[in-house]
């Protein structure tokens, strides 16, 4: 799988409550909630982010409550991939089960916002402003997962 889009650059620390604050999750469908993502940290997000883009962060990226929505509003917009120093568990298993690929790259503070960003999952690299860094390669488990679309796609499909 290779993914390309432009970057948007967060900090560390980034929870649940500022990728979907909680006074959204009345809103009656994902695809409302999914307008005001990241909304404290950058007002006009879903407006600016354009599908396949691709979120990086700092450390802990996810932390906070195991809200279910806040992938699932990044997902709705068309968020494939993110890529941090480090994710909060909870996020890092909710991202995989609807699909979205999570890389640890301890470099991420190398990246920049508005850099166009290409990964390979195959050479397990990605290669940003001309130069390549690597990352763990992705279990062929993972992989089928992620190339599925989420954890029930992949079941539904072995059927």
């Amino acid at each position: 799988m290779i993914f390309t889009g432009k970057g948007f650059r967060f900090g560390d620390n980034v929870d649940t409550d500022q990728i979907l604050p909680s006074q959204y999750l009345v809103l009656p469908s994902i695809k409302e909630m999914s307008k005001h993502a990241m909304e404290p940290l950058l007002k006009d997000f879903s407006d600016k982010f354009k599908s396949g883009d691709i979120l990086v962060a700092d450390h802990n990226f996810g932390c906070g409550s195991s809200r279910e929505q806040a992938p699932a509003v990044l997902k709705e917009l068309g968020v494939q991939v993110i890529i941090a120093k480090d994710f909060a568990r909870i996020f890092f298993r909710n991202c995989i089960n609807i699909g979205i690929l999570l890389i640890e790259l301890k470099e991420a503070d190398d990246f920049q916002d508005g850099d166009v960003i290409s990964i390979d999952t195959v050479k397990s690299i990605i290669i940003n402003k001309n130069k390549t860094y690597t990352f763990t390669p992705l279990s062929n488990f993972l992989k089928n997962i992620i190339s599925k679309g989420g954890l029930v796609n992949y079941f539904s499909a072995k059927k």
